[in-house]
């Protein structure tokens, strides 16, 4: 997202949509998986649910193709309506759903994200370290896993560290089998291995404690 978009909260909304097969999926009785994730992480953000029904009541009532706002919907995630159905029929059937579960209705219940953006959306600090330092180049500008910590920690405010440790323990504590952390975490943005003879739950353990003792 840029600054001083004037859909932001739409903006993400729409990148659930990207993340799962770029088209809407849902009816006027069931939200589709894209629209579950979203709401699932807009109830963990105070004030979310509201942001984004006010940018849809602006977008629908200005008018998707109005010069007025021509540029900033250019900055949207674009998202293809099903045959037969417009974009603006969609965001109304969407707006609809948000609506109801602001308002107290059934929502569908998990503690485990259960697309790559909600994933995303859950780690955004652990994404940070793992897709900017352990890269698929990692070994053109890092000669060790210590040296691209130490150039994590010497990039990063003391607070988003702070909170990447908080989220390795978060991770660590959901994903309960190798199998699903490796998945995880390629989702996050890893793409290399642990040290050598370090498994990956080990060496996010050794991540998260070394930030707490830097931290004390």
């Amino acid at each position: 997202m840029e600054e001083g978009e004037r859909f932001p909260e739409l903006h993400d909304l729409l990148s659930s949509y990207a993340f799962a097969g770029n088209t809407f999926t849902d009816t006027a009785e069931e939200p589709g998986p894209a629209l579950h994730a979203y709401m699932r992480q807009a109830l963990r953000t105070p004030g979310a649910l509201d942001r984004v029904i006010a940018e849809i009541d602006d977008l629908l009532e200005t008018g998707l193709f109005s010069d007025e706002i021509a540029d900033d919907v250019d900055l949207l995630p674009h998202v293809n309506p099903p045959a037969g159905r417009t974009v603006e029929q969609c965001l109304a059937v969407v707006c609809s759903h948000l609506r109801r579960i602001r308002e107290g209705g059934t929502r569908q219940h998990s503690s485990v994200p259960r697309t790559d953006w909600e994933w995303r959306k859950r780690f955004p600090e652990l994404r940070h370290l793992l897709a900017a330092h352990f890269h698929q180049d990692f070994s053109r500008f890092y000669g060790s896993h210590g040296e691209a910590l130490d150039d994590y920690f010497s990039a990063n405010p003391a607070d988003a560290v702070s909170e990447t440790a908080r989220e390795i323990e978060s991770l660590l504590a959901m994903v309960e089998t190798d199998d699903e952390l490796d998945h995880v975490t390629e989702i996050l943005g890893l793409q290399v291995y642990p040290p050598g003879g370090v498994s990956l739950r080990r060496w996010l353990t050794d991540i998260r404690d070394i930030i707490r003792h830097r931290s004390s």
